[in-house]
This record gives C-alpha cells, sequence and structure tokens, in this order.
C-alpha cells in the first residue's frame, strides 16, 4: 500500500506535445520522459523522472516475463497478449480462452471484471449477438491467464492470485525489482485488479533497458524470456493491442516494442536497446506515444522523417474543426 505519496507536482514538470488549433496553442501536455542508451546510461532527461509514478500496464512486460519464470511456458501469440492491453476481438479472446483450456480453467476462473472490448466492431457484433460484457473480453484477459498458467505449473491456489502476498505476486515483485534495480517505493490495486508498483519513471525506463538488451541466448532465465517476449510483440502486434491502436502501429512502422499504459504512461524499446519512457501529468495518452517516437528520433534510433510521416497518418493526432483538419497535436521535445 502507498500512503502519502502523490506524484510530481505541475511546477517540475516539462512541456512535451501542444495542441495547436488554426495555428492558436489550444493546450499544452506537461510531463516527465528518460531515454537511456543501450548501456543504460541517460541520454535526455526531462521534468522530474525520479518522482514517482504508476506504470499501470506498461508494467505488463515485466509482469509477464515473472508469470513465466514462474513456470507458464508461453510463446508466440500466447506469449504476446501476456503483455497485451488488447482491445478484445474475437481473435484476442480465443487465444485467452485456448490458454485457459489448456490449463483446465475457464473464463469464470479471471478475476478482472467483467468489460466490453474496446474494438468498436468486437462491441457491435456481441450486442448484435445479445451478449453481455465478459472477463476474456477484458484488455488485460492476457496478463490474467498468463497469471493462472504460472499458477497451474507451479501448484499454487488460482482463486486467490491476485493478492498481492499470493506466491506469484511476491515472485512478480521480486522479478520488477531485479529488473528495475530498485526497491518497490509502495503497492497499489491496478484497474484489472492485479497489484502494481509505485516505482519512478526512471526504474521503469531502467528495467525495460535490461530487457531489451537482453538475449535469448542468455544463460539467464529472465533475460531469455525478456528478450523473447519482446520479440514476440514485435511479431504480433495486433495481439499486443490491435488494428489501429498506438503500440501496434509503432511496432508495424518501427519494428519498436511498444507499450502503453493508462494515465497517459508510455514505453518504446528499440532493437538497439534505446528506451524511452514517459509519463504524462494530466493523465491523457493522446500524445504519449508521439512523444515517445520524437525522443527515439532524437536519440537516433528512427529517422525523424519517418516519425512526421506516422504523425501524420495518425487520425487521433489531426485536430478538427466542420469535420475538417485544422490542426494537430504536436510534439515539442
Amino acid at each position: 500500500m502507498v500512503t502519502s505519496a502523490e506524484t510530481f507536482p505541475a511546477s517540475s514538470a516539462a512541456e512535451l506535445a501542444v495542441v495547436e488549433r488554426g495555428g492558436f496553442v489550444e493546450s499544452r501536455h506537461v510531463g516527465s520522459a528518460i531515454v537511456l542508451d543501450a548501456d543504460g546510461e541517460t541520454v535526455v532527461s526531462q521534468g522530474n523522472p525520479d518522482a514517482l509514478i504508476l506504470p499501470r500496464s506498461s508494467l505488463k512486460p515485466l509482469q509477464a516475463i515473472a508469470s513465466v519464470t514462474a513456470g507458464a511456458a508461453l510463446e508466440g501469440e500466447r506469449l504476446a497478449i501476456a503483455t497485451a492491453s488488447h482491445d478484445g476481438t474475437e481473435r484476442h479472446a480465443a487465444i485467452v480462452r485456448d490458454m485457459l483450456t489448456e490449463i483446465g480453467l475457464s473464463e469464470d476462473d479471471l478475476q478482472c471484471p467483467p468489460a466490453w472490448p474496446g474494438s468498436a466492431e468486437a462491441r457491435r457484433e456481441m450486442v448484435r449477438d445479445r451478449e453481455e460484457k465478459s472477463r476474456i473480453r477484458h484488455n488485460c484477459s492476457g496478463k490474467h491467464a498468463a497469471m493462472l498458467t504460472a499458477c497451474r505449473v507451479a501448484g499454487w491456489d488460482t482463486a486467490t492470485y491476485l493478492d498481492p502476498a499470493h506466491p506469484l505476486q511476491v515472485h512478480i515483485r521480486e522479478v520488477v525489482e531485479r529488473l528495475t534495480g530498485t526497491r518497490i517505493a509502495g503497492t497499489v490495486i491496478d484497474g484489472c485488479g492485479a497489484p502494481v508498483y509505485a516505482m519512478s519513471l526512471g526504474s521503469l525506463a531502467r528495467g525495460m533497458n535490461r530487457v531489451g538488451t537482453s538475449s535469448e541466448r542468455s544463460p539467464f532465465a529472465l533475460h531469455r524470456v525478456g528478450a523473447a517476449l519482446l520479440r514476440a510483440g514485435r511479431e504480433h502486434p495486433s495481439v499486443v493491442e490491435g488494428p489501429g491502436g498506438d503500440d501496434t502501429l509503432t511496432m508495424e512502422r518501427f519494428g519498436v516494442f511498444s507499450k502503453k499504459g493508462a494515465e497517459g504512461v508510455q514505453v518504446l524499446v528499440a532493437p538497439d536497446g534505446t528506451t524511452v519512457a514517459v509519463k504524462m501529468l494530466d493523465g491523457s495518452n493522446r500524445a504519449a506515444s508521439l512523444v515517445s517516437l520524437a525522443l527515439l528520433a532524437r536519440a537516433g534510433s528512427i529517422a525523424v522523417e519517418d516519425v512526421a510521416r506516422a504523425a501524420a497518418e495518425r487520425p487521433g493526432l489531426r485536430i478538427t474543426g466542420g469535420g475538417q483538419t485544422v490542426g494537430v497535436i504536436r510534439s515539442v521535445v
């Protein structure tokens, strides 16, 4: 539990993006950002990356690594969905359903809340078929299925797998601390019901940087699994989110592992190991991916021109008026 803690104040934040309408700066996004090179050295630091944040779903890669090292032998799409914040399409649901069936469990054993899919098309199909919200359609169901798989293999209780004192959650916390190199500052409950840990943005970046510079030939299981996880995400980007999603588009276009978290958190890991972590102080995710890509370009891992073209193609970065594009969301990093 975290007590008397809060994220960094606006006075210590840096301006990361602006919203322009007809040349008028209508809004500003402020926050913190950090870029680490392949050696783990800080090459860009803006705002206050040493302040505590909640990484939310950006922590999923580290949680997935822990589930695998606890016994969940996942690969391919199953490994990708373990780190996903997916759109709840039938394809996503089918992968999770197969994972549960293989270990003798069902959707009823998932403890993420029932939800509608993030995909508008999938929602329409469910409404047309008179289906109700379901746990398997929750964007975190893949992470939960991976946790249940680990519990089945290890012989741990599956009814209490979200309890912070459960052996699996203890293992996850230990793995997170090993990869980030930092003691967890506190534990709270994420939107899906699983524990999530308070840490600095810099700690999150260090953890992902260690994963991003790992090899599948490493003698250490954490590093082998970490490298395999990033490869699975890059090979199955639509499983990690869904068609048109920022994470999916970034991985498809740039070959960069991308994972967003709620409340404006974003991490990117380039093939060369360069790692970006961003936290938007207002909790908005709309500019987080763009800012992260701009920082990766600033570090020289991807081309500035490619980022500009990708930004122009993303509808979510266009400001409209009367059905016409009249402005943009623009990175200022």
